[in-house]
């Protein structure tokens, strides 16, 4: 059966965290052109150094979620993270600008902006906790 269907493992913390959820979409839905995003995105593909900037953002988990053009990104955080100041400090790390260019060229997005100017914060509007 396809993972999709079968859901996605999400890791266990030893407390609460916080979840961002963003929106993001490419510029065209050819399946070629959406092959070669997710091709930078599979396992390996990410450059070191944008995976060690977030992490010292102090980002815990980040996933992004694909159907067709649209690409939805969720985050979760440690409860103190404030999102401003570490997408400020994001924007200033080793090769970010040059990662967010990279990634430009498929997004529906001005090749220099920042990762929180692409990527919009979606508000939640219903959850099922007790």
């Amino acid at each position: 059966m396809e993972e999709r269907k079968q859901g996605y493992k999400v890791k266990e913390y030893h407390g609460p965290v916080k979840r961002y959820c963003q929106i993001l979409n490419l510029k065209d839905d050819d399946a070629a052109f959406i092959a070669e995003y997710r091709k930078r995105h599979a396992e390996g593909q990410v450059w070191p150094e944008t995976l060690a900037a977030i992490r010292e953002i102090g980002i815990l988990e980040m996933e992004i979620y694909i159907l067709g053009t649209n690409t939805v990104m969720i985050v979760e955080t440690p409860l103190d993270f404030d999102w401003d100041s570490a997408m400020a400090k994001l924007a200033t790390l080793p090769k970010q600008r040059e990662w967010e260019a990279y990634m430009a060229e498929l997004q529906n997005a001005d090749p220099n902006a920042s990762s929180a100017e692409k990527w919009q914060l979606m508000d939640r509007m219903f959850h099922l906790y007790e």
